[in-house]
């Protein structure tokens, strides 16, 4: 406990109460740590459990505000400095070949340039906050060979009426991120130039674990116009533990 509680003083998170669990069972050991503290020790201690010490911005704000749900080995490392928090993306590349997409697939292995994981899973001990999404479409010289299609110039869902039209939804572990039936004309940010191109910010971030299976389905309503060289790009944006 006195490893963990001086890891925590020298965090670089905010919300360290949360991130360390601290409950009603570990009052007795913080209180006898904290009478062995001076004053200046004392501050600093519960300045990093109240979260006051200073403030985080963008999509790592919003991964320590979910602290709690953290797994308790991932928490421990991250106090300890084994684990940090890192901007990150998972992306993956599909073609647009029927009506119903689904971007992460059990099968699927790991590619650069198609994905950047694999199973739809997230690598182990590595836990995902999904801050925002980016959805664009492109036309591949052959859908069929890999290199012509990872080379693919990617742009907005305008140029794609049936892809502009559908529908989509994300879950993880069969729990609903995003539900069925949201509009995929949300990636469509042409007009906003203080913004990324097909980038859509969530309003109700989530947390994504390493066992979770990740599910992003998109729904066209036709095939209607459809060129059979359309792939579509989907990249969940946000903060996750590294190294």
């Amino acid at each position: 406990m006195d490893d963990l509680i001086r890891g925590a003083m020298e965090s670089e998170y905010n919300n360290v109460g949360d991130l360390m669990g601290i409950d009603d069972a570990m009052m007795g050991e913080v209180s006898e740590l904290l009478g062995r503290m001076n004053t200046a020790e004392k501050v600093k201690f519960f300045k990093k459990v109240s979260g006051k010490s200073s403030f985080s911005r963008g999509s790592r704000a919003e991964f320590e505000k979910f602290f709690k749900e953290v797994p308790d080995n991932v928490k421990t490392s991250l106090i300890k400095g084994d684990l940090r928090l890192a901007d990150y993306s998972i992306y993956s590349i599909k073609p647009v070949n029927s009506k119903t997409i689904k971007l992460f697939e059990t099968q699927d292995d790991k590619e650069v340039g198609l994905r950047n994981i694999s199973n739809a899973k997230l690598p182990k001990n590595f836990v995902f906050l999904v801050s925002g999404i980016y959805v664009l479409a492109g036309l591949s010289l052959d859908i069929n060979d890999k290199d012509r299609t990872k080379a693919t110039d990617f742009k907005s869902l305008t140029l794609f009426p049936a892809v502009a039209n559908a529908e989509f939804s994300l879950k993880a572990n069969k729990k609903q991120i995003i539900p069925d039936g949201n509009i995929m004309r949300k990636f469509i940010t042409d007009n906003n130039h203080t913004g990324n191109l097909g980038y859509f910010k969530l309003d109700n971030p989530r947390l994504i674990k390493d066992d979770e299976l990740i599910e992003f389905t998109i729904e066209l309503g036709t095939m209607f116009g459809v060129d059979p060289n359309t792939a579509v790009y989907v990249a969940l944006d946000g903060t996750g533990t590294t190294p």
